[in-house]
């Protein structure tokens, strides 16, 4: 069994068009077998939608475990970053030991980003230089892109090889800084300098 993990932002129209909180048709859509150009995405297992113990309202992701891992790794080709609503939503593989993510190995920060540059564009970009675990633009309340974002890899050298390559370069022709995510340092400063 494989089980991935599904975040939305928006709130969204559920099974049947009945509105549901806010993530609870991304999971569902991730989940459904969707036909596209007559292939389904995978067996389902279970979905679970992450919910607030006290509100009970979605928490705007969840998790779908598909029966093999070959379904999960095509339900993120196939899903990953289909607007449900007007907001994209991002699929990646649910790693249940946090500590790689809350570690911060291979995990880059980059900020002069076009505003023009979703989720998926900040993707494409940096999937040359490796397998992504995670990448997020960094949106205001409104869903406007904030002009940084991060990636985070599955190993250390495809950072440091997308921080070599990347850094300084110009992209959507704004010159972007590509380094190191430093968890010690207060975003509003390193974004500032």
């Amino acid at each position: 069994m494989a089980q991935i993990q599904v975040q939305n932002a928006g709130v969204t129209a559920g099974p049947n068009g009945v509105a549901a909180p806010a993530g609870g048709a991304a999971v569902v859509a991730a989940a459904a077998p969707i036909d596209r150009g007559n292939h389904q995405v995978g067996q389902v297992v279970s979905v679970r939608v992450c919910r607030d113990l006290s509100t009970r309202c979605s928490l705007c992701y969840g998790y779908v475990n598909y029966s093999n891992p070959q379904d999960a790794t095509r339900a993120m080709d196939v899903l990953n970053f289909t607007p449900i609503n007007g907001k994209s939503i991002r699929i990646m593989y649910s790693h249940r030991d946090p500590s790689i993510r809350k570690s911060g190995t291979a995990n880059i920060f980059i900020k002069n980003l076009d505003k023009a540059i979703d989720n998926k564009a900040l993707h494409d970009t940096f999937s040359t230089f490796g397998n992504i675990l995670s990448c997020k633009i960094a949106t205001d309340g409104n869903g406007q892109s904030k002009g940084y974002g991060f990636v985070q890899f599955d190993h250390e050298e495809s950072a440091q090889t997308a921080i070599d390559k990347l850094n300084g370069m110009l992209i959507n022709d704004k010159q972007v800084y590509v380094g190191q995510f430093l968890p010690s340092l207060s975003l509003s400063d390193s974004i500032v300098s």
